[in-house]
């Protein structure tokens, strides 16, 4: 698998636990690196990610990570595994990469030049469904402190307000 780890090194990261961060210069448009792991049908990863989900509620230690990313509409990819290094990707609500499908790879792009130890971050794109769960700590001033995709946030605004406004009352 080439998962073209020259651009990146895994570290402990202020966002969430580890983080991965440029390794050298990355200019724009570069594929950083490929998320690899196992092929699953959906119905296998709707599985696995339960298996997940109950093991980070035993374990708050995993703080909620599931790895599992969508390939195309019959199949996702579980990232959890050794000679993966995208896995801990954090999530920021103003990225410097994303993630893109290319010949049924999912390869991580510069969206802008990256310096050398710069955290590589990307939008995860959750839709709003159980977004409480999902707090975020990117600390941008994008930031509404839930992961939810860029086309997801002015409803999360909303919400927010709404729920803001009941708790005042």
């Amino acid at each position: 698998m080439d998962v073209n780890a020259e651009y990146v090194e895994v570290k402990s990261s202020g966002i969430h636990h580890k983080g991965v961060f440029a390794a050298k210069h990355i200019p724009k448009g570069t594929r950083i690196i490929e998320y690899v792991g196992e092929k699953l049908t959906k119905a296998q990863s709707e599985k696995r990610a339960d298996v997940y989900l109950e093991q980070n509620e035993k374990d708050p230690e995993k703080n909620g990570a599931v790895y599992i990313f969508e390939l195309n509409k019959k199949y996702d990819i579980d990232g959890n595994v050794p000679n993966n290094p995208a896995k801990y990707i954090n999530h920021s609500c103003d990225p410097n990469a994303e993630p893109d499908i290319i010949k049924g790879k999912i390869w991580i792009i510069a969206l802008q030049d990256i310096q050398k130890g710069e955290e590589i971050t990307y939008d995860y794109g959750y839709d709003l469904d159980s977004w409480e769960d999902h707090p975020c700590y990117c600390g941008t001033k994008n930031c509404l402190g839930y992961i939810v995709g860029e086309d997801q946030r002015d409803k999360l605004k909303k919400e927010l307000a709404k729920k803001n406004s009941q708790n005042k009352k």
